[in-house]
């Protein structure tokens, strides 16, 4: 008799079928094997983005260009408030903000006939930065840049580096 209680659990293995447990059929189904994840946060939750989300809070709040211009105070808090981020969220290292920051000044200094195109480019490269190293602290920067881009003014420029030199001092 001890061995039909051992055995009991064993007779209900055919009802865990397609959800990926001993002797389950593979990925019937959404199981596969971790069980029924997709009901409660698992690959299911994302639709078509491939874990764009995963490890994310809310996001970032968005820098306004007009406020960054007109208030150095401002300026001061949102680089605290990006570094603040980069410590909770990213692994990113100082090297990889230098570099960021060194293509920043090159962009400024750039003929101002040219100078869209060096922060358009700028933006790319840390649209890249950002994907590659999981920098997701730094999405307001990016967000950031695309308005100084489309507004096209010197002095908007000039805040966004001293916004990124901020960052870099306050980060070491």
């Amino acid at each position: 008799m001890a061995e039909t209680t051992q055995q009991e659990p064993r007779s209900q293995e055919p009802r865990r079928e397609g959800r990926g447990g001993p002797g389950g059929g593979g990925r019937e189904g959404r199981g596969g094997p971790h069980g029924d994840r997709g009901r409660e946060g698992g690959r299911g939750d994302r639709g078509g983005d491939r874990g764009g989300d995963r490890g994310r809070f809310e996001g970032p709040p968005e820098i306004d260009i007009e406020k960054l211009i007109s208030d150095p105070l401002y300026l001061d808090n949102q680089a605290h408030g990006v570094v603040s981020r980069m410590r909770d969220m990213d692994s990113g290292t100082k090297s990889q903000l230098r570099r960021l920051y060194n293509a920043v000044r090159r962009a400024v200094r750039a003929p101002e006939n040219e100078r869209q195109q060096q922060f358009v480019m700028l933006r790319a490269r840390l649209a890249y930065t950002i994907a590659r190293h999981s920098l997701r602290s730094l999405d307001s920067l990016e967000k950031l840049l695309l308005q100084v881009t489309r507004k096209n003014d010197a002095r908007g420029y000039e805040r966004f580096r001293d916004l990124f030199e901020a960052i870099v001092a306050y980060n070491e």
